[in-house]
């Protein structure tokens, strides 16, 4: 049994967010039913995103609803609130949060807790570019996923109807920043996407499109090894898809993209995965942080000098107990989350209960990426593997990893279906702008330019 009723607080409902209080919700069972103990979730969003299979969404290989997983469904013992955690005054053991409600004149809500765990996440690092704000699209959020295959579709579209060889050019040229798994894995699936949505368009051969993948440093994904990154940009260039190593992307104004080598590419498509950076909300805290902005932890997952705070993910430094090399961290990755929000739930249930904690410590097993249909790298436990071995233990990795049976059953039911029937290739644009339509039916404007297609997303 617990000591005292313990309220606590959950800030994020990403990996580190759900598992931990899925967790608990398992420890702390009896004491949720004696009103012991009482778990609130505050999530901007009402469901989880499994984001390795953004790129699969974005491909159209899995249906976007099955990419996330709903926190009410699953976390039946918590208060989930959606919402924004503005500020945390962790001496008073307050947060304040801004909700819908909160728009609608309702105030932002304070929220008194025993047990903080901050899980925010991580946002998109950008670089103050040119244009860069004006026609940049993420690749963070299924979302984000699903408007870019609308949009590249779009692109697609409005190349075989015009007769401007400049407009077509621009239409067909795909520019992708970041060579991380976010950049290289939507790259490949969407590439891949787009050369087989071709045969469906008479003007459009796979050779009029041009793919390009920009990286600053001299090496893509470097979480799979040197190796099997050389292999992966030869793999890359083998299908016609430059990779501009060593180069950064300078400006992106009026839809031309500047390289520093001096290259030029018009283009109505440009991807930004360049790096996540903590969330704002960390710098609203008050709790003591490192040079990059997240939250110092011990390895048994408190904030650094603080009692009753918790951290772990991307917004959590976190040292490294079985790396060779002192003062190292853990890698900001799914592998790591997952496992760190089992051991911060055990350690808050031993807190609760004045039992010992655990020291979080696992060893790195390996990395798998997807570089389209039946394409891959993978690094595990120093086994390297590439082409369709590789790819396999991609899909079955991930799907022992997605949360959920029901995930489970539904993504492999679609991996099966897709296997049977050709691709479906369709934009569904306006879905981003519901009610454009009616807006000028109505005599109105649309609601972003009066100028835009309102069955465009872009």
């Amino acid at each position: 049994m617990v000591k005292e009723r313990a309220r606590i607080l959950v800030v994020g409902g990403g990996y580190v967010g759900m598992y931990t209080a899925l967790r608990l919700q398992q420890r702390l069972k009896q004491e949720l039913r004696r009103g012991e103990a009482e778990i609130t979730v505050v999530t901007p969003d009402p469901y989880m995103t499994y984001q390795p299979f953004l790129p699969e969404a974005a491909a159209g290989a899995i249906s976007p609803r099955h990419v996330v997983v709903p926190l009410r469904r699953v976390l039946d013992q918590c208060r989930v609130i959606v919402g924004e955690a503005t500020a945390v005054d962790h001496a008073r053991r307050t947060a304040t949060v801004t909700t819908l409600a909160t728009e609608e004149g309702g105030g932002a809500e304070e929220l008194t807790y025993d047990e903080l765990v901050l899980a925010p996440g991580s946002v998109s690092r950008t670089l103050p570019i040119p244009g860069l704000v004006d026609y940049g699209i993420g690749f963070k959020t299924v979302e984000e996923a699903i408007g870019l295959r609308n949009h590249v579709i779009e692109q697609m579209d409005i190349a075989s109807s015009t007769r401007d060889p400049e407009i077509r050019d621009a239409a067909l040229t795909f520019v992708f920043v970041g060579g991380g798994y976010a950049g290289v894995e939507a790259l490949g699936e969407l590439e891949d996407m787009a050369c087989y949505a071709t045969r469906y368009y008479r003007t459009i051969q796979p050779a009029d499109m041009k793919w390009i993948l920009v990286e600053a440093s001299d090496r893509i994904l470097p979480e799979v090894g040197e190796e099997m990154g050389r292999y992966t940009v030869t793999e890359l260039r083998r299908r016609n898809i430059q990779v501009l190593l060593h180069t950064r992307l300078e400006s992106c104004a009026d839809r031309v993209a500047v390289l520093s080598d001096g290259q030029r590419f018009p283009t109505r498509t440009l991807v930004w995965t360049a790096g996540v950076k903590p969330h704002p909300l960390l710098a609203a805290t008050g709790l003591p942080r490192d040079e990059r902005g997240r939250l110092r932890c011990t390895a048994q997952l408190t904030v650094d000098g603080t009692e009753h705070a918790w951290a772990a993910g991307d917004a959590a430094a976190v040292p490294d107990v079985t790396a060779a090399e002192p003062g190292r961290d853990t890698a900001p990755n799914a592998q790591h989350a997952v496992r760190q929000a089992r051991v911060l739930a055990d350690n808050i249930a031993h807190a609760l209960r004045g039992e010992p904690l655990q020291t979080y410590a696992h060893k790195y097993a390996g990395s798998v990426a997807s570089l389209g249909l039946h394409k891959g790298v993978a690094q595990v436990y120093g086994r390297k593997l590439k082409g369709y071995p590789a790819w396999f233990m991609h899909r079955a990795y991930h799907l022992s990893r997605v949360p959920t049976v029901n995930r489970k059953a539904r993504v492999l039911a679609e991996w099966t279906l897709a296997g049977l029937f050709k691709r479906e290739i369709v934009s569904l644009g306006s879905l981003e702008h519901p009610r454009a339509e009616f807006e000028l039916a109505a005599g109105g404007k649309h609601p972003l330019d009066p100028n835009i297609n309102p069955k465009e997303s872009s």
